[in-house]
């Protein structure tokens, strides 16, 4: 049976794997060539913030009228947002209810796109885009989004 490492053997270890500036340059190149979208990045995490405290408020309402109606069981998990799974640009939130999804995504070019409702681990979709400024538009989009997804996720 081999003994541990000692502390030396440790410290050893680790310089062999250590890499200096390497990914301290990568880091700079790449925030670099990042940094040029930084302002509509904000103004894409702007405008999600602004949808999330919607739809949270949506699913509050929802909430405490599903349980005032006897079924605590509908309560819908909102995440928080996060940069977007499949889009570097783009923030999202989703919707969850067991295998029931749906995302909400805010692309830095300026539109907003809403995912699903669908099942995790079936294929995404159905998807409408809108424009940051479509204003009543999205307003409704959205609602029908909502009430589709939960629907879906109350439906056994």
């Amino acid at each position: 049976m081999s003994e541990p490492p000692s502390s030396g053997e440790s410290r050893d270890s680790e310089s062999e794997f250590a890499f200096g500036d390497r990914f301290e340059r990568i880091g700079r190149s790449l925030g670099e060539r990042e940094n040029v979208h930084a302002a509509d990045i904000a103004r894409a995490r702007s405008h999600i913030e602004g949808l999330r405290r919607a739809v949270a408020s949506a699913l509050d309402d929802f909430s405490g009228a599903a349980r005032a109606a006897g079924a605590p069981h509908l309560e819908v998990e909102l995440s928080e947002i996060r940069t977007d799974d499949k889009h570097l640009r783009a923030l999202e939130f989703e919707l969850v209810r067991g295998r029931h999804c749906a995302i909400v995504t805010a692309k830095s070019r300026g539109e907003v796109t809403l995912v699903g409702p669908f099942q995790r681990g079936k294929t995404e979709g159905p998807c409408r885009s809108f424009p940051f400024d479509a204003g009543p538009e999205l307003r409704d989009a959205i609602g029908d989004f909502l009430e589709k997804f939960l629907d879906a996720a109350a439906t056994p």
